[in-house]
């Protein structure tokens, strides 16, 4: 999905021009850095980005704290190129760089949360799950065992990159036959099929 030819960059916040096509939450994190084809945009500009997107994502509570640290923020983005690097290596039939998985590896804890039993307010026992200590942290674990999730089984071979020349949308193919073509069929699918209609009618006059 193009982004506007003027837009000025770098941007300043990120969150207008998320998208949410992935079809799963870590190919969702990889396309906040839109146009990999051309310029690169990032999508998750500062600490405050991040915390939002991972709110919107539905990974993070609507209560968690407003923004993440610039920390976090390297961190995330690194998350997320590695995430990038093994997806596209699994696409294209090469080796899955050891670095990216130790990286997606070292996040997995986060994702855990601990029970805790307590009582209620009738002081009966209850065994609950433990709200995390750092909801950003959190979050990226969620992001980072969704990743392990596909590319650690047979769901790695349903990833796919957009095939628009101008799109690098990832995106997790779900179709019975596996054989989807487009992050999208209202945007880049119809694009396609115009611009095939055109080359026709060119050819046939």
């Amino acid at each position: 999905m193009d982004l506007p030819d003027d837009l000025v960059l770098p941007l300043r916040s990120g969150e207008p021009w998320w998208y949410w096509l992935g079809g799963r939450p870590s190919l969702d994190f990889v396309n906040t850095l839109r146009e990999r084809w051309w310029r690169n945009v990032e999508t998750l500009v500062t600490p405050a980005d991040l915390a939002i997107w991972l709110r919107q994502a539905g990974l993070a509570s609507p209560e968690s704290p407003g923004s993440a640290s610039q920390a976090q923020l390297r961190s995330a983005r690194a998350l997320r190129e590695a995430i990038d690097t093994a997806v596209a290596a699994s696409i294209d039939g090469r080796e899955i760089p050891a670095g990216c998985v130790e990286t997606i590896d070292r996040s997995l804890p986060a994702a855990a949360l601990p029970r805790t039993l307590g009582l209620d307010s009738r002081h009966e026992p209850v065994l609950r799950t433990a709200e995390p200590t750092d909801p950003v942290q959190h979050a990226l674990g969620l992001v980072a065992l969704d990743a392990a999730e596909m590319l650690g089984s047979e769901q790695r071979g349903r990833a796919r990159i957009c095939a628009s020349d101008t799109c690098s949308a990832r995106f997790y193919d779900r179709s019975p036959a596996a054989g989807r073509m487009w992050c999208s069929m209202r945007g880049c699918g119809n694009v396609a099929k115009a611009r095939r209609h055109r080359q026709r009618a060119r050819a046939a006059g």
